[in-house]
């Protein structure tokens, strides 16, 4: 048997699972909190000693990782267009497994460099004009980033017809960068994956080491992607197998939400919109946690119709207060049930968008906005709040996603196979995809294995 170990540094857990290349079996699992205050490697090593005792194979096992700890991948988007900056950016920044912390157009200056210098990017992405049109904005953008001496990685993935010249200037003024296709290369077209590759490269090369989580060196070759970057890998890979896949993730903080879907021909030639729709799509919803953004759940819910409950508020704000909370009652363990429901309903809702039937001189209309998940074939629900409740609870929370949505216009998946990722082992097959693609089907295939009562 040939073992490999896929190892998660989480915010908060660090997951360690061994799987077998040949089939992609789950061998074993193992995690522990992510020590972040002494060195990220400890919680490895703790993990690490308990998968030896499952298998004494792992001591000689390949070691793999994807790793959002410290708070994870932050990017500043800088480009031209108010829309197109914020909008491509967003999504490339999201897809390629990072947050956004800034998002700069129409230009950068010295004011708005500084302005951007206290939002604290990891890497900058720097956008700009559709192949051959205007680079103006963009040459000035890459001019003030070598005036003030900017030191963080920048991605380059405007007008290819500028990169030259603006290589060239940030050559000159020692600024890190690297190139990539341009993510708008003309309007109604969004071309993503170069520019996620080269993040994922800027990540690897300047963010691992610079934000001193650990003095081992091995930490840092371990390291192959942030892992938001890597989940969304290994929801690709699930949908190579099952057809259209979403997956929500219910977190402390955020509610991250990954689709992978076949574009209907209609919505996919998306010329008369500015950046057109993709296949493969994250959003991350900071407002949406199960701790840390308890309280903003219960008003979203309130606002979306969901709750109405001034106790569930008094429950949100003690998980606020004390983000390690765990339900000792029924009660606290129906109010946890009802803030997941509230976060993934809502979650999936921002990502998926509605319809609505307008009339006009033309007659009936049908408007469409976000991305329709409405014939998804699978919906697998991640998180704590998942993993370790009964399957009845996770059935009930994730059953509670199609509520009224049909009525209401919510674009959201309604006859989709329901399942949860139990074992923590979707960024397993994300980081195991490109070296060993059998075992990442393997491995996927025991999460489809894990079907939801009732669905």
């Amino acid at each position: 048997m040939t073992l490999v170990v896929a190892v998660d540094f989480g915010s908060t857990f660090t997951k360690a699972v061994v799987v077998d290349v040949a089939s992609g079996e789950l061998v074993g699992r193992a995690e522990h909190r992510t020590t972040i205050d002494t060195d990220v490697m400890d919680g490895w090593h703790a993990c690490r000693v308990v998968l030896e005792g499952v298998d004494r194979g792992v001591r000689g096992a390949e070691v793999l990782a994807c790793s959002s700890a410290g708070g994870g991948l932050r990017i500043g988007v800088v480009g031209n267009e108010e829309l197109v900056t914020a909008e491509a950016g967003k999504r490339v920044a999201l897809s390629s497994g990072g947050r956004v912390v800034a998002v700069v157009s129409g230009g950068l200056t010295a004011t708005s460099q500084k302005e951007l210098r206290k939002d604290r990017p990891d890497v900058v992405l720097l956008l700009g004009g559709t192949d051959g049109g205007n680079s103006a904005v963009l040459l000035k953008a890459a001019e003030t980033l070598a005036k003030y001496n900017w030191r963080k990685p920048v991605v380059v993935a405007g007008n290819v017809d500028a990169q030259d010249e603006i290589a060239a200037t940030l050559t000159a003024a020692a600024v890190p960068y690297v190139r990539a296709d341009n993510v708008v290369p003309e309007i109604g077209v969004f071309a993503p994956d170069s520019a996620r590759a080269a993040i994922r490269e800027m990540f690897l090369r300047h963010v691992i080491g610079g934000k001193n989580l650990s003095r081992d060196p091995a930490f840092a070759r371990m390291v192959r992607a942030a892992t938001p970057d890597v989940v969304l890998r290994g929801v690709e890979v699930l949908a190579g197998l099952h057809g259209d896949v979403a997956v929500v993730d219910i977190g402390g903080a955020t509610t991250d939400v990954h689709s992978v879907i076949e574009l209907d021909p209609e919505d996919a030639n998306l010329g008369r919109e500015v950046v057109a729709t993709h296949p493969v799509t994250r959003t991350v919803e900071g407002d949406l946690g199960m701790r840390w953004s308890a309280v903003p759940v219960v008003a979203a819910g309130v606002e979306a119709g969901l709750v109405d409950d001034r106790e569930l508020k008094a429950a949100a704000e003690r998980r606020h207060a004390d983000p390690s909370y765990l339900p000792d009652n029924e009660q606290e363990r129906q109010y946890d049930e009802t803030l997941a429901s509230v976060a993934a309903t809502v979650a999936l809702r921002r990502h998926a968008g509605r319809q609505r039937i307008v009339f006009g001189p033309g007659g009936r209309v049908i408007e469409r906005s976000g991305k329709d998940l409405r014939e998804v074939d699978l919906l697998v629900g991640s998180g704590g709040v998942l993993r370790h409740n009964p399957p009845e609870v996770a059935a009930r929370i994730l059953g509670a996603i199609g509520t009224n949505a049909q009525e209401e216009g919510w674009l959201v998946p309604q006859r989709a196979e329901v399942c949860v990722d139990a074992d923590y082992v979707l960024a397993a097959v994300g980081l195991l995809a490109e070296d060993a693609p059998k075992a990442a089907e393997g491995l996927a295939a025991h999460i489809h294995g894990s079907s939801l009562p009732g669905h």
